[in-house]
């Protein structure tokens, strides 16, 4: 009895020692990354205008990276933009504190002390200046798809927007999620080429994950990841406070929207909102705001938004009922 007491307790130290040699190496570990580049990249008069257009109507960075109005659409309230933005914490269930950070020039509170090789890396792989991992609520893993020349334009314009000091909470992951989130991030494994603009369909579902319509319009399982074979399929819920939304279904299925609009009406429908404002914009009816950025996304190009129709034209039907207002009244 003796002899197998001190067996058991020299396996039990033996594990407790491995416990403890697992836990500080998952503390101490940092999430696979390449160096940051060193490259400046050249700020010309192109690449400002493509990095504005991709900013501000595309990948609407400045959506998530600013404060809103609650008013239809839920717009950038101005003078807030890139300043930072909403506050994912425990008062909604998050398990710590993520906040969409300020990408203003700012040096102190912004990007301007970070280098264009960071930003970059932080944009595209989600690892920032420290090394330390983003959280995904950060959609680098659809911007890691978003072209070298595409991503070198937006850190163009991104130098340019005006410096608001402004500090968000520092980020926050509790146990185990602080272990997760450094297994997410994967470096690039090579130069990303920009798909040609006349192929409207490649155009387009590039269009459409580097513009978050897959990451928005795809239902997402109990760990928030995509269910990939849903894809488009819509009934993603988000929930803030603008209420409670379900994100609609955009395969072309006869019950919905595209399985019926012509480039014509989908290219409208966009376009409708482009005099709009935060200032104009409507008071939306009780339970029917929504997230959708139809003010970002209305000063899109003709030729953009009929890439991303003709794409979404190719998905496979998918016979989803989406409940887009489900607290709406009346």
């Amino acid at each position: 009895m003796k002899t197998l007491l001190k067996v058991l307790g020299r396996v039990f130290l033996v594990v407790v020692a491995l416990g403890a040699i697992a836990f500080i190496w998952l503390t101490s570990k940092k999430p696979a990354a390449h160096p940051a580049s060193a490259e400046k990249i050249e700020a010309t008069p192109a690449r400002l205008a493509r990095g504005e257009y991709l900013t501000e109507h595309v990948a609407d960075c400045m959506g998530c990276h600013s404060d809103h109005v609650l008013n239809f659409g839920v717009p950038v309230k101005p003078g807030t933009n890139g300043q930072g933005g909403y506050i994912f914490d425990k008062k909604i269930g998050f398990p710590g504190v993520v906040a969409a950070q300020n990408i203003t020039s700012d040096p102190e509170t912004g990007l301007g002390s970070w280098s264009d090789g960071e930003i970059l890396r932080a944009m595209r792989e989600g690892i920032d200046r420290n090394g330390d991992p983003l959280f995904p609520m950060m959609p680098y893993q659809h911007f890691s798809h978003m072209s070298d020349e595409d991503a070198k334009a937006i850190v163009v314009y991104l130098r340019t927007v005006p410096a608001i000091n402004h500090a968000v909470p520092a980020k926050h992951f509790d146990f185990p999620l602080n272990f997760i989130v450094k297994f997410i991030p994967k470096p690039l494994d090579g130069p990303v080429s920009q798909p040609d603009s006349n192929d409207s369909l490649a155009h387009g579902k590039y269009l459409s994950i580097i513009g978050g319509c897959l990451e928005c319009h795809t239902p997402h399982d109990d760990k928030n990841r995509l269910i990939e074979d849903q894809a488009f399929s819509g009934g993603w819920k988000m929930e803030g406070p603008w209420g409670t939304v379900n994100t609609a279904n955009l395969t072309p299925a006869s019950h919905t929207y595209m399985g019926h609009a012509t480039k014509e009406e989908f290219i409208g429908r966009f376009h409708a909102f482009a005099g709009m404002t935060a200032v104009t914009a409507p008071v939306a009816p009780p339970g029917r705001n929504t997230v959708m950025p139809w003010l970002a996304f209305s000063r899109m190009t003709n030729h953009d938004l009929g890439a991303i129709f003709d794409y979404l034209k190719t998905l496979k039907p998918n016979p989803r009922v989406v409940v887009s207002f489900p607290n709406a009244k009346g």
